[in-house]
């Protein structure tokens, strides 16, 4: 079995290469794969959006049923207000989408993607 390279501790320095394009094949290679700049940051706020709590716990609910703004709130202990900020984030980041009956808007995951995402996020973590 392959080993790990272990993290350097505090005071250590960490190794590096003892000269510069060591592989340059392998370097170009990677960098033609590379997504452009656009959608790195694209991604990133993506990640931003899933780096708080709330909006996770939020995504979670969703991830076993639709629900409205009220029932998100009874369930999360949030007010009315404080759910809708959140979901509104959610909704800009395309993780979210709703749909209205009658007087009542009801939230949900936006696609598989999400679904995907939340599930993958939490068998990494549970591992």
């Amino acid at each position: 079995m392959e080993e790990l390279e272990r993290e350097p501790l505090q005071n250590e320095e960490a190794p590096v290469c003892a000269f510069q394009n060591a592989h340059p094949d392998a370097v170009a290679k990677i960098r033609a794969t590379l997504p452009d700049d656009d959608t790195m940051l694209d991604v990133s706020e993506l990640f931003k959006v899933l780096g708080d709590s709330t909006r996770c716990r939020i995504l979670f609910v969703l991830l076993v049923s639709e629900m409205c703004v009220c029932d998100l709130s009874l369930l999360l202990g949030m007010s009315v207000s404080a759910v809708s900020h959140q979901l509104r984030i959610l909704r800009q980041a395309q993780l979210v989408r709703y749909r209205r009956e009658g007087k009542i808007v009801f939230y949900a995951l936006a696609d598989e993607h999400v679904r995907t995402l939340l599930s993958q996020g939490m068998e990494h973590v549970q591992e």
